[in-house]
């Protein structure tokens, strides 16, 4: 059976590179992503062009200096999975560079934009925490770049899902610009797996059905949601984190819940 479109497996690369989405790669219009690791002593530099960009300090520590920005040394988590993130939003018609200063894993998130809006550091103090849902579809919810906070039009969040539990459930989807019922956002799902030999389950479908497909997941395996509900499932034993990026014409999140399994909302 041929391998899902939607799933992108991690890359083998010299220079680091894991993950590398572009809007025409993914036959969309607003959402990009990158993942790379970066060894200590490395770095990595590129402009943003006429698109903002989030730069999620995944893991380990390094420096980001851009053209009116020197974010210092930031980072202090091990993994995804050992605390809060370290961001810097960086925006439109800027150029920056990374250094290593350990060994780290970074995620390059970007969506148009016209420049209006410094570049910022985003301290692990400033990013909103939130439990979502109950029993087992619990999960944590840490929002970098929520529509409270200023950027143009990305939308970043990281999420931990417990071994057993659901998330982006009951299913949701956000593909119609129908406000205020309803907003448009393309999404990327970044999985990480804790121990990493385990896997996850991903849905994606239409009411339709013209979309209906589940793919497992490993660990840095990425999901592309061009449209359709898109519930997400951890098995026992194995933790899962993804990191969410979301863009569209409005920069807000509003969903749709899928009408056959809204009733367990009540």
């Amino acid at each position: 059976m041929a391998r899902s479109e939607l799933l992108l497996r991690p890359k083998e690369s010299v220079d680091g590179l894991v993950h590398c989405v572009t809007p025409e790669s993914a036959g969309w219009t607003y959402v990009g992503f990158e993942a790379r690791d970066l060894k200590q002593g490395g770095g990595y530099s590129a402009g943003t062009g006429k698109r903002e960009a989030c730069i999620v300090l995944l893991s380990g520590k390094a420096r980001v200096t851009a053209q009116k920005l020197d974010s210092g040394v930031i980072g202090e988590r091990a993994n995804v999975f050992d605390g809060l993130p370290w961001s810097v939003y960086l925006p439109a018609g800027d150029h920056y560079e990374i250094a290593a200063e350990t060994d780290c894993e970074i995620a390059i998130c970007s969506a148009p934009a016209s420049g209006k809006l410094p570049a910022r550091v985003i301290a692990p103090a400033e990013v909103e925490t939130m439990t979502r849902g109950a029993g087992s579809n619990t999960r944590y919810v840490r929002n970098i770049l929520s529509e409270t906070v200023e950027a143009e039009s990305l939308l970043v969040v990281e999420v931990i899902t417990p071994g057993g539990n659901w998330s982006s459930y009951p299913p949701h989807k956000h593909d119609r610009d129908a406000l205020p019922d309803e907003s448009y956002l393309e999404e990327t799902y970044y999985h990480r797996i804790t121990p990493p030999q385990g896997f996850a389950f991903q849905r994606v479908y239409t009411d339709d059905r013209t979309l209906d497909e589940t793919i497992t997941v490993g660990d840095r395996d990425l999901v592309l949601v061009p449209r359709g509900y898109h519930p997400v499932g951890a098995p026992h034993g194995y933790e899962l984190y993804y990191l969410n990026v979301m863009a569209g014409p409005k920069r807000t999140w509003r969903f749709y819940n899928d009408p056959d399994h809204a009733w367990m909302l009540k």
